[in-house]
């Protein structure tokens, strides 16, 4: 672990690990994102892909992940309507995490 980094009191509004727990911390937020990864997807793909996930949970996840901006969601003017996720850039950063999660997994846990 990096010395240099800064030690904040947990109940710091400005910790950059509350900050972070703040946009990651969803039940299924880094399931969702591991999943899109570097693909696009539509949302049908994502509710098969994230299994035991409601609808009425991915949908709130989903426009959480837009508004927070780790997900760009594109409508297409069709019937019936089609709709694609994307992670921004700021999302794409949020790999490196979910990676040392599955890593972790493989290692310990599966």
């Amino acid at each position: 672990m990096n010395k240099n980094i800064i030690k904040y009191q947990a109940y710091d509004a400005t910790c950059p690990v509350r900050a972070s727990l703040m946009l990651l911390s969803g039940k299924w937020t880094l399931m969702i994102l591991f999943q899109i990864n570097e693909n696009v997807m539509r949302y049908g793909e994502l509710k098969r892909a994230v299994v035991g996930i409601s609808e009425k949970m991915l949908i709130q996840e989903l426009n959480m992940l837009v508004e927070n901006k780790l997900v760009t969601k594109k409508i297409y003017p069709e019937i019936p309507p089609k709709v694609e996720y994307q992670l921004t850039e700021l999302g794409l950063k949020t790999l490196p995490i979910v990676d040392k999660l599955a890593e972790f997994g493989l290692e310990n846990l599966v």
